[in-house]
């Protein structure tokens, strides 16, 4: 009988909580372990302590996600590799994958793609859009040009098909899934309006129960931090509530979040 693995991820923390909520990545292997139904538990930890033990003794490199795997002694972490290596061991159906050469080596080009394209230029478009102590108009316009360059080398991509590879939804197509859903916080709204063929590749990722059931497990955790499922504090219902909570001290947002729950 399969052991569950364990699945680390942080809780959102207060502070700039509606662009912290649970890890992009974490949600991206918490889909793929419901995909190929293979049993986990999740070690949720604050986002404050990333670099404190006892993760850091999980990954030294202070980022989540990490699994550690009970069946075969190993602890990994980076979410490719982590992909990876579920495929390899769980995914005895070839459920997320193929077995023929060409096919493997393109999902693996596309999940290269993911993690040097996709989420670095996603990740640095947030950061100067929202979280930047600094208003930067040339780094913004730089990544969030990036940002478009990649959705319209997906949209091409896509032209004429459902799937990245072959004629089933794959590891390739998930690892994209979790950062299109965050385009909106520098994007704004309906990121992709301009880009039919992502927009519906999009939608069908989403309508699969592997991710319906990621986000009631982010749900879950973000309510019991006193957070709505759009990132939003309980209780506060527009842009200009939020900015006044955002402007309070970390102390007072705590306190916000302690008597919503």
């Amino acid at each position: 009988m399969t052991k569950p693995l364990t699945v680390w991820l942080t809780r959102p923390n207060a502070w700039k909580v509606r662009f912290n909520c649970i890890s992009m990545f974490s949600l991206l292997v918490v889909c793929v372990l419901e995909e190929l139904e293979v049993p986990y538990q999740i070690e949720s930890f604050k986002f404050d302590d990333v670099k404190k033990k006892p993760f850091i003794d999980v990954n030294p490199n202070g980022r989540v996600p990490a699994i550690v795997d009970p069946n075969t002694n190993l602890t990994l972490w980076e979410s490719g590799a982590i992909i990876q290596y579920l495929e390899e061991v769980y995914d005895t159906e070839k459920r997320l994958t193929y077995d023929t050469l060409n096919e493997r080596h393109l999902l693996n080009q596309y999940l290269h793609f993911q993690m040097s394209g996709q989420g670095p230029y996603y990740g640095v478009a947030t950061w100067f859009t929202v979280l930047h102590s600094e208003d930067l108009p040339s780094a913004r316009s730089r990544y969030h040009e990036q940002a478009r360059r990649v959705l319209g080398v997906l949209d091409g991509l896509l032209e004429g098909k459902k799937w990245l590879v072959g004629d089933k939804c794959t590891f390739a197509d998930l690892s994209f899934l979790p950062w299109n859903c965050r385009l909106d916080t520098f994007l704004g709204e309906d990121p992709l309006a301009k880009y039919p063929n992502v927009l519906a590749w999009h939608q069908r990722m989403e309508a699969r129960p592997s991710w319906k059931r990621s986000m009631e497990i982010r749900d879950k955790l973000m309510d019991e931090q006193g957070l709505q499922p759009n990132g939003m504090p309980k209780g506060i219902f527009n842009m200009e509530q939020y900015q006044e909570f955002m402007a309070k001290s970390p102390e007072d947002q705590q306190k916000h979040l302690e008597l919503q729950k």
